[in-house]
């Protein structure tokens, strides 16, 4: 029995990571596209029927690229760099609920990779991990650009995972469990957090721009100021990998997103599809739902890109500072009266 468990859990497991490689990747050909729609041009269309095989394409180029090493006395941290930031982003699938479970082959399938009563903790600690693929592979290129975009995308991410921790330290407060499966099983129907946590929605919402160095966060790979970035050094896959874990972690924070504050896989009705329908039935919408949700935070993630510009760094460190956290800390506050005043 155990170790039929084993290799449900080993199959799921290759089949998120299948997913999120995919949805990586074509988030690329996305985010060109939206692009283009937004500034009222075609986009990519040769590569396929309406550019549907671009990504493969833009891989295979990646692949035949020189393969070019600086003038580094640190070659092995100059490739951990991208290898921890793609493992880091990778690392957070296995802890989210991706579905309710699945009635097959006599017995229920829970549609999660590990189900841990601290997944909120693992997420954060996997989080301040990838970190340090960006300042090694900054440091290590033995580029003083690099080394400078290493060192504002760590400040970067320590202010603002810090309003991210306090507002989830809020939700934690209201839901009374770390554990993702509890927090999503609490929305049932239309009771989703975002109605209860508005203010850590948006504060949670603007640190995961930061968090993906996305723009208009990106001050990491300001071009106008310091060329490319961290990745200026880097060609071929390793670049790749830097790119691809950027796409990977906006489609694991959307993911997160809608896991914690809009009911992750469920949607009104569920209960009464469940009875009518049947619980695979029911539960298969529910992940088409929850896939629906991510899918709406990554076009708004690329919809800000193409909309807002980018802040100055003062300007950045400044609203995390002086304006999230606070702003992060009174919502605990509050939170915590309305907690005595209800109970």
């Amino acid at each position: 029995m155990e170790q039929t468990i084993v290799i449900e859990k080993g199959i799921f497991i290759v089949i998120i990571f299948a997913i999120t490689m995919l949805m990586a990747m074509y988030a690329t050909l996305a985010e060109r596209k939206i692009a283009a729609w937004l500034q009222d041009r075609i986009g990519p269309n040769r590569a396929g029927k309406g550019g549907i095989l671009q990504p493969l394409a833009d891989g295979l180029k990646l692949f035949a690229k020189e393969e070019f090493f600086p003038n580094t006395p640190n070659r092995f941290l100059f490739i951990a760099g991208p290898a921890i930031s793609m493992s880091t982003a990778l690392m957070t699938s296995a802890v989210i609920p991706w579905g309710d479970k699945l009635h097959l082959f006599g017995r229920d399938i829970i549609l999660q990779a590990t189900d841990i009563n601290v997944a909120m903790l693992f997420i954060f600690a996997v989080l301040s991990i990838g970190v340090y693929g960006i300042m090694i592979g900054g440091w290590a290129s033995n580029n003083k650009f690099s080394l400078m975009s290493a060192m504002r995308a760590a400040s970067q991410m320590i202010s603002y995972e810090v309003a991210m921790g306090l507002a989830i330290i809020a939700l934690v407060m209201m839901t009374g469990t770390l554990s993702l499966r509890e927090m999503a099983a609490q929305q049932s129907g239309m009771n989703w957090n975002v109605f209860y946590q508005p203010v850590g929605f948006l504060i949670f919402l603007v640190c995961s721009f930061a968090e993906t160095n996305r723009t208009p966060f990106d001050l990491a790979e300001c071009e106008a100021e310091l060329i490319g970035g961290y990745h200026t050094e880097y060609s071929s896959m390793k670049m790749g990998f830097y790119l691809f874990a950027e796409y990977a972690s906006m489609f694991i924070s959307s993911t997160i997103l809608a896991v914690l504050y809009f009911g992750a896989y469920n949607y009104p009705g569920m209960q009464w599809a469940e009875e009518n329908w049947g619980v695979n039935i029911a539960n298969i919408i529910g992940i088409v739902v929850l896939f629906a949700k991510l899918c709406f935070f990554i076009f708004f993630y690329m919809w800000v890109r193409w909309t807002i510009p980018r802040f100055r760094y003062d300007q950045l460190m400044r609203l995390g500072w002086q304006m999230l956290i606070p702003l992060a800390i009174a919502n605990i506050v509050v939170t915590g009266i309305v907690i005595l005043l209800t109970q």
